[in-house]
């Protein structure tokens, strides 16, 4: 655990002796983070970075406030989704011209899914199978679905439905993939224990059934290492508001292996996906380029907020972030069981490195009211069904003494019994 040998050495002092000794201890200050809060829900929602308030009050008052309408020109809006995407792209393994930043993650997914399933209706129109994971974030498979639902009622009449698969325990990926499947779609890491898949290793699997794939990388970019071309991925999808820290509710986005962008485009054709968008034409030319994954007109303000979170991360050394994550995960786990082991909390996540992402989730039978009490404390993580503390660890903005002390508190709401109180049962509408 980079400068912590073992647990049973470990102290507070070597924490934070470990904290002096950190190569990124420095990147802490370019966060706004209030006084006494350990913020452990970066996988939900990264903190404010330094200097995104000034990048808005220069959107506002300069670009829109003098600029007004000429700011699409002159401040490079128009340009700013593509740009965005290839500063991204540097982050997950692809290249120039592959990504954008645009929509939401499930408008994106949309987009992806029904692109690949164009490709199939041509190549092997015999595929009708999107599989997926049981236990995958819930609009990934609410999307699929309904994709599906849109496409069997175009091609009823045909008597060969699309349908969703999905695996778990019982069906196992490697026995979903058979001759049937057109797309793999899954979480690289999965949202609520932190497990993660092999993206090479499947990408290989589900092309060797001539199927394609698309990651939702929402819980791998900026935290984990990702080679989206190094894998020979297809399609990759993701939002910018957790681990890279765009801002509540920032622009999401989509990466598309640059040998299916020419194929075919995708169904929310709007008009900045257009190949000549000005020419204001009656019918639609798709883009060349990744610009044809666009919609419609741009939100400048929360782009411009996702660029500021984007430099932080592309500043910091990608290897280092990752260890940095294993030790403080390593640590998290290794002090929670021996300090609070007698008080029922299982971990899901998985120990071992190679399949597991940066944050540590323990089921509990009061996990909600646990969670809530932990939040009156100044230690904010969040809660998932079923009885899920979920712990996002953010190499960039927390360090060992910040794990130690929020296991500290831990074990003082569990030992108090403190959390077994009305206030803390009551569920807020946002867990």
């Amino acid at each position: 655990m980079s400068a912590i040998n073992t647990l049973a050495t470990v102290s507070r002092d070597a924490c934070v002796a470990a904290d002096r000794a950190d190569s990124l201890a420095a990147f802490r200050q370019r966060f706004i983070l209030p006084e006494g809060v350990i913020y452990l829900d970066g996988n939900s929602l990264g903190p404010r970075p330094v200097g995104a308030l000034e990048r808005v009050q220069e959107v506002v008052a300069n670009e829109w406030g003098e600029g007004l309408i000429r700011s699409w020109n002159t401040a490079g809006w128009f340009e700013l989704p593509g740009r965005l995407g290839d500063k991204l792209a540097r982050l997950i393994g692809g290249q120039g011209g592959e990504a954008v930043v645009t929509d939401t993650t499930s408008l994106n997914l949309f987009k992806a899914l029904a692109s690949a399933i164009r490709i199939q209706q041509v190549d092997h129109p015999d595929k009708r199978v999107i599989v997926t994971e049981r236990d995958n974030f819930p609009t990934d498979i609410y999307i699929a679905e309904g994709l599906a639902d849109f496409l069997n009622s175009v091609v009823e009449a045909t008597g060969r439905r699309y349908e969703i698969r999905l695996v778990d325990e019982q069906l196992p990926l490697e026995e979903a993939l058979d001759g049937e499947v057109a797309v793999v779609a899954l979480s690289h890491v999965n949202y609520r224990t932190g497990a993660m898949w092999d993206m090479r290793e499947v990408t290989a699997a589900a092309h060797g059934r001539g199927a394609l794939t698309v990651w939702d990388l929402a819980h791998s970019a900026g935290a984990v290492p990702v080679d989206l071309n190094g894998a020979d991925a297809d399609y990759a999808v993701g939002c910018t508001y957790k681990y890279l820290n765009g801002g509540p509710g920032s622009p999401a986005f989509i990466w598309v292996n640059a040998r299916h962008q020419d194929r075919f485009w995708q169904p929310l054709a709007g008009w900045w996906s257009h190949a000549r968008p000005f020419e204001m034409a009656e019918r639609y030319a798709p883009a060349s380029t990744i610009n044809r994954f666009l919609c419609g007109t741009q939100p400048v303000t929360a782009l411009a907020l996702v660029e500021t979170g984007l430099d932080i991360m592309l500043d910091a050394d990608p290897a280092a972030v990752r260890a940095k994550s294993l030790a403080l995960t390593d640590l998290f786990v290794a002090l929670v069981e021996q300090r609070c082991g007698v008080h029922g909390l299982e971990l899901i996540t998985p120990r071992e490195h190679a399949v597991r992402g940066s944050h540590v989730s323990f089921r509990h039978p009061e996990g909600y009211a646990v969670m809530s009490a932990l939040i009156a404390r100044g230690v904010i993580g969040d809660y998932r069904e079923p009885e899920v503390l979920r712990f996002g660890v953010t190499p960039l903005f927390l360090g060992y003494a910040d794990v130690w002390d929020a296991v500290e508190i831990l074990r003082d709401i569990l030992d108090s019994g403190a959390w077994d109180a009305p206030e803390f049962k009551a569920r807020n509408a946002v867990t």
